[in-house]
Order: structure tokens, then C-alpha cells, then sequence
């Protein structure tokens, strides 16, 4: 099992490098390429999920963000859904705007959460339904949400992901304590943690969480 007290924490500069090149693989990828195709093996398209991971990341930095964070519920923004099985969503990208500015309000959003956790202090709590989170368990949900989801969306557009395994590490330790860390390689790992994949002798996991509660 993972131990996360041999594991330093994920930091705001973890985050920022897997925004970033999020960012920069999502612009290499071919003028051409077709992005209301799914995402991976989502219903969501590859637009959507990117808009999707915007929306995590702005609505984590948003449950940080008041000085009493709520530990009972979300900050009650007003999310939508475009379409029916679509995101729902509080973050949108101006369509109009095109590619460049779907990935600057990725890049955005990102860049909010990444400033919110570093000055937010390390005894806050705020609330998720998979535990009641300090600012480093927002900051490796932020790193799950970006490193999965760009798996998903760079298999819709066919392109390369593979980040490092440090991020993937500290994201397993922090957040996947029930994962055991010697099944694989930190990447494949997290992948079947979420479900993406199988590995030997483990087949996908079909039901799974993670837990963002603070660990003693």
C-alpha cells in the first residue's frame, strides 16, 4: 500500500508544471483534428472535457477561496449543461474564441488554483464528497483531474501524454492510499486507479474514488 508519510505531498508547482504541459500538448495538436470527437472512452467530446477540467480546476480554487471555506457543501455556483449527458458546468469557453481560447481558460483556470493553494494555510479545510480536503488534497485532485483527463482527450485526438511520474506519485500517495504502489510504473498505476486501464493480473476497476480527507 501506499504510504503517504514516505511521499512528499503535491505542491502548487506541481500543478503548474502539469497545466502547463497540458497546455502545450493540447496546442501541438494537428489544425485538423476533429475535437467534438470522445474523449477516450467518455460520452463527453474532447471540447467538452477540456472545459470540464477547466471547471474542476476553477470551481477547487473556488472551494478555497473564502476565508471560512464550506465544509458542509460546494460554493453555490450556478452550473449548466449544454446538452443533455454533457458537463455541467459553471466554466465556459466563448466558442467564438476557438482552440486558443478554450486552452486559456484551461490555462486559466489552472493558473487560479494553482495562486489559491499557494497562499491558502495548510490547517483550511473545504469540502468534497470524497473527504473534507486541506490545500494539498485539492492540489492532487487538481493533478488527477488534469493528468487523467488529458489521457482521455489526447486518445480522442491522437496524441502522446505521458507525464512525469513524480506527479503521478505524489498524486497516488496523497490521494489513492488504498492503491498499491508496486503493481506498476506511477502512470499505468494511476490510470487503472481511475479506471482507464487494465494491468496484469488487475482487470479496470469499474467502481473506484479517491479520498481527500487529511491522513494522520
Amino acid at each position: 500500500m501506499i504510504d503517504s508519510r514516505m511521499i512528499d505531498s503535491p505542491t502548487p508547482d506541481d500543478l503548474a508544471l502539469a497545466v502547463r504541459l497540458a497546455v502545450d500538448t493540447l496546442t501541438a495538436a494537428p489544425a485538423d483534428a476533429d475535437w467534438a470527437r470522445p474523449a477516450g472512452t467518455l460520452a463527453w467530446s474532447c471540447r467538452e472535457t477540456v472545459e470540464h477540467l477547466a471547471d474542476d480546476l476553477l470551481a477547487y480554487a473556488a472551494q478555497l477561496g473564502p476565508a471560512r471555506p464550506p465544509r458542509d457543501r460546494y460554493v453555490p455556483f450556478a452550473a449548466t449543461r449544454r446538452s443533455p449527458g454533457a458537463p455541467n458546468n459553471f466554466v465556459r469557453a466563448d466558442p467564438a474564441a476557438g482552440l486558443p481560447g478554450l486552452l486559456e481558460v484551461l490555462d486559466a483556470s489552472g493558473g487560479l488554483m494553482v495562486a489559491v493553494a499557494r497562499v491558502t494555510p495548510p490547517d483550511a479545510r473545504a469540502f468534497h464528497p470524497w473527504g473534507l480536503a486541506d490545500p494539498s488534497g485539492f492540489t492532487a485532485m487538481s493533478l488527477a483531474e488534469t493528468l487523467v483527463h488529458l489521457h482521455d482527450v489526447a486518445q480522442g485526438l491522437g496524441l502522446r501524454w505521458d507525464p512525469p511520474a513524480e506527479l503521478c506519485t505524489r498524486t497516488l500517495a496523497r490521494i489513492f492510499p488504498d492503491v498499491p504502489r508496486t503493481v506498476a510504473a506511477p502512470w499505468p498505476t494511476l490510470l487503472w486507479a481511475t479506471g482507464r486501464t487494465a494491468l496484469p493480473g488487475l482487470p479496470p476497476r469499474t467502481d473506484w474514488r479517491w479520498y481527500a480527507d487529511v491522513r494522520d
